[in-house]
């Protein structure tokens, strides 16, 4: 279940908030409902396989996350300022620290988790289901991780949120290169990761010139590289006990 749930989140959070959802949910309190549904559907979905005891937890999930981002819209609205700047990273760090923290506390009154022993618990849940801990890593590395990447470079060097609307043309390209680099350092053949990149690079250096965001394009590359090779090694440490 502590797998499991953690894997509805970055599937309902991240994969299936396509980018029209995204943009209703982020003017519309109907758009934010319409997310928290899907959410509240794939956690509900992931949870079957344990058994139905686990719906008041499900429900309580589904209406954290509602209050949460209903929350992060009253917000946006009241107080544009905090759309720009360091704010917009700050607020997007937070809003998934809230998410995890609702996600928490049901595993621990559900009684899946006990606060006083949760980092083992949880890392034994990791290597007790692999195949569950392999779907966790590579939904993580998908769209969770290219929205991570944008947020943490834009709101550091750019000093402002990404418009991932206009930002979504190199996003399969990115997420590709993640699942080809994290499938590499787990099967041990990490001398291979380079090339990788390399072809992006070649492929895209005269556009990348040509609209003068070179220091932002070798951030992006550089954090995305390194998300994907922390978890190849982690799923290598889980899987095999050995990096």
């Amino acid at each position: 279940m502590i797998t499991s749930m953690f894997l509805a989140h970055f599937i309902g959070d991240f994969v299936l908030q396509w980018d029209s959802l995204a943009q209703w949910k982020g003017r519309a309190y109907s758009g934010v409902l319409a997310h928290c549904l899907v959410v509240f559907l794939v956690t509900w979905l992931f949870s079957l396989p344990f058994g139905a005891a686990f719906w008041p937890w499900v429900l309580f999930i589904g209406l954290g996350h509602l209050l949460i981002d209903l929350g992060q819209l009253f917000v946006a609205r009241q107080f544009p300022a905090l759309q720009t700047g360091h704010y917009a990273l700050a607020r997007f760090l937070t809003d998934q620290m809230l998410h995890l923290m609702i996600i928490l506390a049901a595993l621990v009154g559900s009684g899946y988790l006990h606060l006083e022993t949760a980092g083992p618990e949880i890392w034994a849940a990791l290597q007790n289901n692999r195949f569950w801990t392999l779907a966790l890593a590579y939904s993580f590395v998908t769209m969770p991780a290219w929205i991570l990447v944008k947020f943490t470079i834009y709101g550091l060097i750019n000093d402002g949120p990404p418009n991932l609307s206009q930002l979504r043309h190199d996003k399969y390209v990115c997420i590709l290169e993640r699942l080809l680099i994290t499938t590499l350092v787990f099967t041990g053949a990490i001398l291979l990761v380079p090339f990788v990149p390399l072809v992006r690079v070649l492929l895209e250096q005269a556009e990348v010139k040509e609209r003068g965001r070179t220091t932002l394009y070798v951030a992006e590359l550089l954090s995305s590289v390194l998300l994907a090779v922390l978890v190849g090694l982690a799923l290598r440490t889980v899987w095999l006990g050995t990096v």
